[in-house]
C-alpha cells in the first residue's frame, strides 16, 4: 500500500472512532415502558432513525426508515431502492407532516446495495444497502449517530428491542404521521427456524423479534431499526427491518425477520473504505 493510501485509510478509521464515541447515548431517553403495542415516540429519542423518501409528480413520500450510523451514512434495506427512483433522507424528524426545527432532507451522493442481493428471493438475504449522503449532517440533541452491534453479536431469546418507524399502524392502515415505537422481544434462531414458525427461510444472518400475533413491523417500516441496549447502557442497532408474513403484519409465529447488522460488519466496513473519496 502506498503512503498516500495508508494515509488515507488511517484518516478513514479515526474519523469512524471519532464519530463512534458519542453513538447510542440519545439526550432524550426513549420510552421502554413494556407497551403491548406500537405508541408515539418521545420527539427526538430515537435521533439516529431517518426517513427514506421517494420523489413522485413533484411531491415527496415515505417509503422507508433506515440508520444514521456516520456523519455521512445511512443504513437501511436494499429492498428499499428501486433505481427508477429519486430519493432523499430526511434527518431528525418526528411528525412527518410537520415542518420541525433541526430536521433537513439531504440527497444522495450514492446508494450501494449489497452486490448479493436478490430481489425475487428475499429470503436469500442480504438485504442491505448503504446510502452515503451529498453532506455530512450536523449533530445536534434531534439528530445523532445509532451503534453498529460488535461483529457476531447475537441476542439471547426474549432479548427486550424495540422498532421504530413511521410504518402502517396495522395490516391495510394508514402511514403514521409520527415516529412510533414498540417492544419486540428477539426470537432466537432455534425459535424462529422452527418449522411453524419461519422454518428454513429464515438464515443465520438474519434476526427475529416479534411474533405475538399483537406487534410487528409493517409497510413503511421497512429499513428501519431494530433497537437494543446493550449491557453498557447504549442502543445499538442489531437489526434492519426486512420481511413480514405474505398473512399480515401482525401474524402469530411469524415475527418481523431483519438483517442481523452483525453478520454484515466486514462488508459495511469495505463499503466505508472503498467509497469514502
Amino acid at each position: 500500500m502506498s503512503v498516500c493510501a495508508c494515509v488515507r485509510v488511517c484518516v478513514f478509521y479515526l474519523l469512524l472512532f471519532l464519530s463512534a464515541l458519542g453513538c447510542g447515548t440519545p439526550p432524550v431517553e426513549p420510552l421502554t415502558s413494556r407497551v403491548v403495542n406500537g405508541v408515539d415516540a418521545k420527539p427526538h429519542s430515537w435521533p439516529w432513525q431517518i426517513s427514506l423518501q421517494y420523489e413522485r409528480d413533484g411531491e415527496w413520500r415515505h417509503t422507508c426508515g433506515g440508520s444514521l450510523i456516520a456523519a455521512n451514512w445511512v443504513m437501511t434495506a436494499a429492498h428499499c431502492i428501486n433505481t427508477e427512483f429519486s430519493y432523499r433522507v430526511f434527518v431528525g424528524k418526528h411528525n412527518l407532516v410537520e415542518e420541525e426545527a433541526g430536521s433537513k432532507a439531504i440527497l444522495p451522493e450514492k446508494i450501494i446495495v449489497h452486490e448479493k442481493w436478490n430481489p425475487i428471493f428475499v429470503a436469500f438475504g442480504n438485504d442491505i444497502a448503504l446510502i452515503k449522503l451529498s453532506e455530512p449532517v450536523t449533530l445536534s440533541d434531534q439528530v445523532q449517530l445509532g451503534c453498529i452491534p460488535a461483529p457476531g453479536t447475537l441476542l439471547t431469546n426474549l432479548y427486550p428491542c424495540y422498532i421504530t418507524g413511521w410504518g402502517r399502524v396495522y395490516t391495510g392502515g394508514p402511514i403514521a404521521d409520527k415516529l412510533q415505537q414498540a417492544l419486540m422481544p428477539v426470537a432466537d434462531h432455534a425459535t424462529c427456524s422452527q418449522s411453524d414458525w419461519w422454518g428454513i427461510a429464515v438464515r443465520t444472518s438474519m434476526v427475529c423479534a416479534g411474533g405475538d400475533g399483537i406487534v410487528a413491523g409493517c409497510n413503511g417500516d421497512s429499513g428501519g431499526p431494530l433497537n437494543c441496549k446493550n449491557a453498557e447502557g447504549v442502543w445499538e442497532i442489531h437489526g434492519i427491518a426486512s420481511f413480514v408474513s405474505g398473512l399480515g403484519c401482525n401474524y402469530v409465529k411469524k415475527p418481523t425477520v431483519f438483517t442481523r447488522v452483525s453478520a454484515f460488519n466486514s462488508w459495511i466496513d469495505q463499503t466505508y473504505n472503498m467509497h469514502s473519496y
